[in-house]
C-alpha cells in the first residue's frame, strides 16, 4: 500500500494500480492489483493455511459488523471507520482460544468483556473532551437495564461545541453482543445467541440549547422480557453514552447534523 502525495487527486483504477480514499484520512491510497487467482487460493494445498485464516477472519468480520449495532446506532457519530477496528479486536479475542485449531477457534467476548470497555467512537474529539462532567452508570444483567446519572451541565464550561451548533441532546443506549462459535456442520461462524446479537435499546433525550444550564437528570434504557428470557452468560452487555449536536431544520425544528457529536462505550458487563 502506498500514499499518493502531491497534486494528483484521483480514485478508481489505472493500469495495474487502484486508487481510493478512506474515511478519516484526506490522502489517496494506492494499491497494486494482482496476486494468486481466487480459484488457486480456494483449491491449492499451498494456501491451506491462508484458507484457515480467511475462515477465521470471516468470523471476525461478522463480529465487527454486528457489534457496532449493539452500540445503539451511535456509530453514525464516529469520526473514523470503527468496523475494521472491531474486526481486529475480534481477531485478538479469537487468538485467546488456545484449545481449538486455527480455522475453528471461537470468539468469546464474554470471557474478556473488558476489551470493549472505554471504546471511543471518536478520535479527534472523544466524549470526555466534549461532555466535561462526571456522569455515573449503573447496569444490571438481571434486568437488562442501564441508567446513567448526569450532573448539572453548564454548557458554557461543560460542553465543547466544536461546530458552534445551536442544539444538543444526550443519548444512552444498552446493547448486546453474543459470543461467536465455529459450527463444523455449516463450516461457518455463528452467534451463540442469534436473537440477541447486535440488538440494542436507545433512549434519545430532548433537544436543548447549547447556551443553557441543564439540570441534573437520569436516563435509562432497558430490554423487555423476551430478551431477558434468552439471556445467557454468552452475551455481553454494552452501555453507551453520546452527545449529538443539531441545527435548525427545514420546518424550524432541531435536526441532527451528520457526524456532529461524540460517543463512547462507558460500561460493559
Amino acid at each position: 500500500m502506498a500514499i499518493v502525495k502531491g497534486t494528483i487527486v484521483m480514485t478508481g483504477g489505472f493500469g495495474n494500480a487502484s486508487f481510493y480514499t478512506m474515511r478519516g484520512s484526506d490522502k489517496v491510497i494506492a494499491r497494486t492489483k494482482g496476486g494468486a487467482s481466487k480459484e488457486k487460493i480456494k483449491t491449492s494445498p499451498k494456501f491451506a493455511g491462508l484458507r484457515k485464516q480467511q475462515k477465521e477472519w470471516s468470523g471476525c468480520a461478522k463480529f465487527g459488523s454486528v457489534a457496532r449495532y449493539a452500540m445503539g446506532g451511535l456509530h453514525r457519530l464516529a469520526d473514523y471507520n470503527i468496523t475494521p477496528v472491531l474486526n481486529g479486536m475480534g481477531k485478538n479475542l479469537m487468538k485467546l482460544d488456545t484449545e481449538s485449531e486455527i480455522g475453528t477457534r471461537h470468539l468469546r467476548l464474554s470471557a474478556y468483556r473488558q476489551a470493549l470497555e472505554g471504546f471511543n467512537l471518536n478520535r479527534n474529539y472523544p466524549l470526555n473532551t466534549v461532555l466535561r462532567v462526571n456522569y455515573r452508570c449503573e447496569m444490571s444483567r438481571e434486568t437488562l437495564t442501564a441508567t446513567v446519572h448526569f450532573p448539572r451541565v453548564n454548557t458554557a464550561i461543560d460542553l465543547l461545541n466544536m461546530q458552534r451548533l445551536p442544539f444538543f441532546r444526550l443519548i444512552v443506549s444498552v446493547g448486546i453482543v453474543s459470543d461467536l462459535h465455529f459450527n463444523p456442520v455449516n463450516n461457518d461462524y455463528e452467534p451463540v445467541l442469534p436473537t440477541l446479537h447486535g440488538t440494542s435499546e436507545t433512549n434519545t433525550g430532548e433537544w436543548h440549547s447549547t447556551q443553557t444550564i441543564l439540570p441534573e437528570q437520569r436516563m435509562s434504557s432497558a430490554f423487555g422480557e423476551a430478551e431477558m428470557a434468552d439471556m445467557t452468560n454468552a452475551a455481553t452487555l454494552l452501555v453507551c453514552v453520546a452527545v449529538e449536536f443539531g441545527n435548525v431544520g427545514f420546518t424550524g425544528e432541531p435536526v441532527e447534523v451528520k457526524y456532529a457529536g461524540s460517543a463512547k462505550v462507558v460500561a460493559v458487563g
